[in-house]
């Protein structure tokens, strides 16, 4: 029975499952958290209302083409704001922040957009022309890192109106059991061998690539035993993601004579990739900098962390809020390939203790994350 004195909060977003990734597993945890104290509706793409959370209705907008979702969504935003009479509009990014705009002045509600980093930085003329000042119009912008709440205010976005909520994580009830782990192992040939694990897109962005050619020789190199293990394929629904292709990166192990020391595991199911987590002896994330393609936040990173696997990461964008220095991990400067690979090797024979990679993880459950969120949206009232 919905509480009559509850808020109530409609939601505009294209990215939800069946579509994967983490702004998808991000938008689906915020329509949940919030659903626990107010009264909420969502605007999604096809097939999103039959994964939502429970008790939360969803209106679907066709996912394809783009133009088609943002005129449907932004029709069914509208009938919402008139016949619901929402308090809050929420943009689920960027992307559908002039929808949530025009929803919220329909019925004098407030308007609110989170925010991942890529929906502020992207170059293309005509959204950084209709779409950032729909932005600017927010009553409040929610920033997943520091890094996207910096770019937040060189788009002249009100530094007042700007609010920080990390991005959150499903911490595992028990770790898995030693047998799942050997019988992964035997499964996919691993024997003892200490394992380096990706897990993400297969973007540009990621540089899982130039990690392959330049860094991953120097680490067999010392640690002639090392396999890397990649999970994840290349985007297909990605707005804005250039992809290399697992050919690609297998070219470049080629070219570098490490071939035999890559292996890709392509998706897993959520059992799968667990165990996965729990072989890994060290996460790599060698995200790069490139303009106007930044990393909001890096999840994965917090992911690996749940299951006490320390990450080695370049510090751009909002990684530094995703890895702890010496506590879930290491963060190398940009572009340090030699660093880089010296990090991994150092993290290998020394790994930080799994019970302080454990808590930091904690203090991103999925919980936290919601408080962290009805915080913000009770600025407003």
């Amino acid at each position: 029975m919905i509480d009559a004195s509850q808020p109530r909060i409609l939601l505009v977003t294209r990215n939800l499952p069946p579509l994967v990734g983490g702004m998808e597993r991000l938008n689906w945890h915020m329509a949940e958290e919030l659903s626990h104290h107010a009264d909420v509706r969502v605007i999604g793409p096809t097939g999103s209302a039959a994964l939502a959370p429970r008790g939360v209705r969803v209106e679907e907008a066709p996912l394809r083409p783009l133009w088609k979702f943002l005129l449907r969504a932004h029709a069914l935003a509208r009938r919402e704001a008139r016949a619901w009479k929402p308090d809050i509009v929420l943009a689920g990014s960027g992307l559908t922040a002039p929808i949530a705009v025009r929803a919220a002045r329909a019925c004098g509600a407030k308007a609110v957009a989170y925010v991942h980093g890529l929906d502020i930085a992207v170059k293309h003329p005509v959204y950084r022309a209709l779409w950032l000042p729909a932005l600017r119009r927010m009553d409040r912008v929610i920033a997943n890192s520091r890094a996207t709440a910096a770019l937040a205010q060189e788009a002249d976005i009100a530094p007042e109106r700007i609010g920080i909520v990390h991005p959150g994580v499903a911490l595992p009830a028990r770790l898995p059991e030693a047998e799942a782990v050997a019988r992964f192992r035997a499964e996919h040939d691993l024997g003892n061998r200490p394992l380096l694990l990706s897990v993400g897109r297969l973007s540009a962005r990621k540089g899982l690539r130039e990690f392959v050619a330049e860094a991953l020789p120097r680490i067999v190199s010392a640690c002639p035993d090392v396999l890397l293990l990649i999970v994840g394929d290349a985007p297909k629904q990605a707005l804005h993601a250039e992809a290399q292709t697992p050919e690609s990166i297998l070219e470049a192990a080629r070219n570098a004579d490490i071939a035999g020391r890559v292996r890709f595991l392509g998706k897993l199911s959520d059992e799968a990739l667990q165990i996965a987590y729990a072989c890994a002896d060290v996460h790599v994330f060698p995200v790069r900098e490139l303009p106007g393609d930044i990393e909001g936040f890096g999840m994965v990173a917090v992911e690996s962390a749940a299951y006490g696997v320390p990450t080695v990461a370049y510090a751009v964008g909002g990684v530094a809020d995703a890895v702890e220095e010496g506590v879930s991990g290491r963060l190398v400067p940009a572009g340090n390939v030699a660093g880089f690979a010296d990090a991994v090797v150092e993290t290998l024979r020394h790994p930080p203790a799994g019970e302080g990679i454990r808590a930091f993880a904690a203090r991103f459950d999925w919980s936290r994350f919601g408080e962290a969120l009805r915080s913000e949206l009770a600025l407003m009232a």
